[in-house]
């Protein structure tokens, strides 16, 4: 079945268009030129910009003896059977790549078996600029074998036998580049088989698992069809950003095949730290990462990830990030002193040398000085926070502070992110995942959040009914920059303002238009170098009610012909962020960790019942179970008590501002993953994001005028809480 990108309805392979709201199948819109490009396509034909779904692909070898979690002060897994293949790099001449289409042949022997190798099977030879391939379905969960070696048809070494070559049989994941693996002789055994990046010609196909997970397998059935290596993945998807997230995985033939998200084109740490424009502090701080992270393998027996240099790589806001997993090699132990050796290794090659506090830390780590990760977190904390003296500054092993702050801190950019699959439910262990807290740990346990980047979009729409717009919205953004021998700041101020005219009451425009303008000339008179409190907050939603009830005493105007509005409003200083809502305008919050939330409670009889103790389904029973419970302009400010909260931002978050034209029949609720999660990505257009929240407004509701604001928050650690002496 494909799933259409737009609503997520499924149509028939065969489909060109989907049935339900009409949205290609075959073709997307390139999203740097706009050009309408086939989704088989790795590059827009017309401005050459990256179009295609990439994945990064490993091929494993199905192993039968698999290291056991053990406990540790990091998250308890539980036993399993089945435990996970040891991955082992090989020597240069033994590593057998993905192949391009201008590779040569490789053959590739199994060390554990007599069995020649075979050849892939002939593929008819295809390029972007042909008709899209048909799309088939994906590999029937029913065909799986449930043993290895069963069918010798799916894998096979890549021996490429025209100019388009594949991963599989069912022609569709095409190899596009050869990438190396690492070189760590961890074991004589070849585990890795091939890596590298492969491009999806039918990327709304549904993946394997996700018919696993709509057939509601059970456990036993799921590890006959999943390899146990794609357990780390699922375990990982608590990690995400530092842990890729699994797009499919299955097994054939004795091989393991994980796709994950393509990482390779991420800058990795030894190319960034060469750079002379990143600061010490942020440098540092990856160190500390990589401690956390290193409590949160071991259980998993996967912190060989830490120790390969090039699987180490930095996500768009300079955090931690890995390639990909590495189990554990069984003959050997991994220990600190492995980390030690590695993070040598890593500033000799950078050429870090000046750092003699971190030099010596590196070497009490080799030389087994430093005996656990507590003594290790404490002497890069004593490096982070040193207690400064006279003459620090000026003695050869501590460069001044003028010498280490010159240095400012560099945007980082990695490449598209690919939709990923839900794993099936019944392989994630949920006991054996961390809280939350210990998840935000990873980027805020160590430093202090700060601002990196404020953006922000806003549209409205008449709808497909109404005859005209009784929808408002401002929005008011200060971003300043400034750079100087600390480093890089930013600092913003935001005031982002929502009003929908009450339906059926007359001049619902004028009402919606005079809060927001009422509102926005209030903050510009009150706010300027204190963040506004909650008093500021309820006296400026009282002169927007006072100005819209004054007009409807003058009118003399009664009943319907009150004119008023809803509010939602939210304020924005750095990481700080108040809001006031008074009606059913919406706003919700969406983040990596803890996904969407709706922020506001609707102002309506039915909530008003739900919170009385009534049940949900008698709450709304009522005939008037959305008939608003406040409004901004009917009646005076007694009768208008506004919703005020305050909190701070520790994460990159988007808010999204609605009219109920947007929120109506749970459609934010139901397409958010879609539509808004992929907007937290600093490469997302937000002003392009915007517009198709309209689109899937008028294609489901369409009954109301649609009004929706976006402002995306970035933040990264604060460095200049932290400095090196």
């Amino acid at each position: 079945m494909l799933i259409c990108p737009k609503c997520q309805s499924k149509n028939q392979d065969a489909n060109k268009f989907c049935q339900r709201c009409g949205t290609s199948l075959t073709q997307i819109p390139c999203h740097e030129c706009g050009t309408e490009v086939l989704v088989n396509a790795e590059t827009c034909h017309n401005c050459g910009a990256l179009t295609g779904t990439i994945f990064w692909a490993i091929l494993y070898k199905e192993l039968n003896e698999l290291p056991t979690p053990v406990e540790s002060s990091a998250p308890e897994l539980e036993e399993s059977e089945s435990s996970v293949e040891q991955v082992a790099s090989t020597t240069d001449n033994e590593v057998l790549p993905l192949l391009d289409s201008s590779s040569p042949a490789i053959e590739q022997d199994d060390p554990d078996t007599d069995d020649p190798p075979t050849s892939v099977p002939e593929i008819t030879a295809s390029s972007s600029d042909e008709a899209v391939t048909q799309p088939v379905s994906p590999p029937d969960s029913s065909n799986v074998p449930d043993e290895a070696g069963e069918d010798d048809n799916q894998y096979q070494s890549l021996e490429p036998q025209s100019e388009t070559i594949y991963l599989d049989s069912q022609q569709r994941y095409q190899i596009l580049e050869s990438e190396k693996l690492p070189q760590a002789a961890i074991s004589e055994e070849q585990a890795y088989i091939l890596a590298g990046r492969v491009l999806d010609t039918q990327p709304f196909q549904e993946s394997l698992l996700d018919v696993l997970e709509q057939e509601e397998k059970s456990e036993s059935d799921l590890e006959k069809l999943i390899p146990a290596i794609a357990q780390f993945y699922f375990l990982g998807e608590e990690y995400w950003p530092t842990v890729p997230k699994m797009h499919d995985t299955w097994k054939q033939n004795g091989k393991a095949v994980v796709l994950l998200e393509d990482r390779s084109q991420w800058d990795m740490i030894i190319d960034l730290w060469e750079s002379e424009e990143i600061e010490m502090a942020q440098i540092l701080f990856l160190l500390m990462q990589m401690v956390r992270l290193w409590e949160l393998l071991e259980p998993w027996h996967c912190r060989q990830s830490l120790l390969e240099i090039t699987n180490l790589r930095v996500d768009e806001d300079g955090l931690l990030a890995l390639q990909c997993l590495y189990p554990e090699p069984k003959e050997q132990q991994v220990t600190l002193e492995d980390l030690g050796h590695m993070w040598q290794q890593l500033f000799s090659q950078s050429q870090r040398t000046q750092l003699t506090a971190l030099k010596e830390v590196f070497q009490k780590l080799s030389s087994n000085e430093i005996k656990n990760v507590d003594e290790l977190q404490a002497q890069l904390q004593e490096i982070a926070e040193p207690q400064p003296s006279s003459d620090m500054a000026t003695t050869p092993n501590h460069p001044s502070p003028q010498e280490e702050l010159e240095i400012e801190p560099i945007s980082l950019e990695s490449s598209e992110e690919p939709p990923t699959a839900i794993p099936p439910k019944s392989l994630v262990n949920d006991d054996s995942l961390s809280s939350e807290s210990e998840h935000d740990s990873l980027q805020t346990e160590i430093l202090p959040m700060e601002l990196y980047s404020l953006i922000d979009a806003g549209y409205t729409d008449i709808g497909h009914q109404r005859e005209h717009n009784e929808d408002s919205f401002g929005i008011q953004t200060t971003v300043k920059k400034q750079e100087n021998p600390q480093g890089r700041t930013v600092e913003a101020r935001g005031l982002y303002i929502l009003c929908d005219g009450m339906g059926g009451h007359s001049a619902g425009e004028v009402a919606s238009a005079m809060a927001v303008e009422t509102l926005k000339r209030y903050f510009h008179q009150n706010w300027h170098d204190q963040f506004p409190t909650e008093e500021t907050m309820r006296e400026a939603v009282r002169q927007a009610n006072e100005a819209i009830y004054d007009v409807n005493q003058q009118n003399a105007s009664s009943g319907s012909g009150r004119m008023g509005t809803t509010l939602v409003m939210i304020l924005v200083e750095n990481t700080k962020v108040a809001i006031a809502h008074v009606g059913d305008s919406r706003l919700y919050q969406v983040t990596r960790k803890a996904g969407l939330k709706q922020v506001t409670v609707d102002h309506e009889v039915g909530q008003r019942e739900i919170q009385r103790g009534v049940e949900p389904g008698i709450a709304y029973s009522r005939p008037d179970a959305y008939q608003l419970t406040q409004a901004l302009g009917p009646r005076n400010e007694e009768f208008v008590n506004p919703d005020v909260q305050f909190f701070e931002v520790n994460e990159d978050t988007l808010f999204l501002l609605c009219s109920d034209g947007l929120s109506d029949n749970e459609l934010v609720e139901k397409y958010w993953q879609t539509y808004l999660a992929p907007l937290i990505s600093s490469r997302a257009n937000i002003e392009r994001g915007v517009q198709e929240l309209i689109d899937l407004a008028n294609a489901h509701n369409g009954h109301d005028n649609i009004t929706a604001v976006l402002v995306r928050l970035k933040v990264r650690p604060d460095m200049r809480q932290q400095r090196l002496w």
